[in-house]
Parts: C-alpha cells; sequence; structure tokens
C-alpha cells in the first residue's frame, strides 16, 4: 500500500525537523502509542496498541531514520510484530519545505502487512493506515501550531502542557 499527503504547518522548517526527532513528541502524536524510547541517535523502539477491524493487538517495533538530510527530508523505516495479528513493516520519505507562514511537510508511506492483517483485507488496513497518518500529523501540528489537541496522552496532562506550552 502507499499513501502520500502533506501538511502546512505554523512553524519554521528548522521547528519542524527539530519535533520530527523529538521522541516525546512524536509519542504524543501517534495514536494508541504506549512507549516511544530512542536507542540510539537515530533508531527508537515503539509499543502502540490499536483496534483494527476485528483484530485488537499491540505491536512492539522498530523505527530507524535513514537518507537523513537535516533539515531537509529523512526516511523513517519500520518494522513491527503484533503477535498473532501478524507483521508490518514499511517505510515514509518525509520532507519539509519553506512555505510563506512556515513548513510544508509531504509524506510518503509504504507498507506491507502479513498474517491476520492481510487476510481482513487490504482495504480495511489500507483505511486504518490513513486515519492512523492523519491523526498522527494533525496532533503534530496542534502541537507545534499550540493549538488544542483532542486526545490527551496516557501519561497525563502534565506532559501534554509542556508539550504544547
Amino acid at each position: 500500500m502507499r499513501i502520500e499527503d502533506s501538511r502546512r504547518i505554523q512553524a519554521s522548517p528548522h521547528k519542524v525537523w527539530e519535533a520530527l526527532n523529538d521522541p516525546e513528541i512524536l509519542k504524543a502524536c501517534l495514536p494508541g502509542c504506549e512507549s516511544f524510547e530512542r536507542l540510539g541517535p537515530t533508531r527508537f523502539q515503539a509499543v502502540v496498541v490499536q483496534r483494527i477491524g476485528p483484530l485488537s493487538a499491540s505491536f512492539t517495533g522498530e523505527l530507524s531514520l535513514e537518507n537523513l538530510d537535516p533539515p531537509q527530508s529523512y526516511t523513517l523505516v519500520g518494522k513491527g510484530v503484533g503477535g498473532a495479528a501478524g507483521h508490518a513493516e514499511g517505510a515514509a520519505d518525509v520532507s519539509i519545505s519553506p512555505e510563506d507562514d512556515g513548513a510544508r511537510l509531504d509524506y510518503a508511506l509504504r507498507a506491507e502487512v502479513t498474517g491476520r492483517l492481510a487476510k481482513i483485507g487490504l482495504g480495511l488496513v489500507e483505511g486504518f493506515a490513513r486515519r492512523m497518518a492523519a491523526q498522527f500529523f494533525e496532533r503534530f501540528a496542534r502541537i507545534l501550531e499550540g493549538r488544542p489537541v483532542e486526545e490527551p496522552p496516557s501519561e497525563g496532562k502534565s506532559l501534554w502542557r509542556r508539550l504544547i506550552g
């Protein structure tokens, strides 16, 4: 599956780049994220709990940043295991360009799923992936622009207040 979209963000390209590399902000933006930890300068580990159609699973995965071109672009590569639900792997090419009132963030996501996830249908999985990406980037933009975000993360409101100012 392939998903492409863009988002205008009222923040400088440099600020957008920094946020795209901040584990706390990434965790706050990722729906269902229970943990997001830095393993190294360009490696992360995450645990995400989600319901996809009839399946509910906890996905554990590793992410790495590749093709780094600060502060313009990188490729986020990930592999995750969702137990009996199956496996997912993919990559997202992310680029940032200046706009008159901030930055434009473009992304192109490629992903493959196996196991029960693949059996429930590509259309259902692709729809879920599109909603996850849209929710992630909406939360990301809201945090950078200082706007309220509907769903506070599980850690509580103190971290949320610190992230959005």
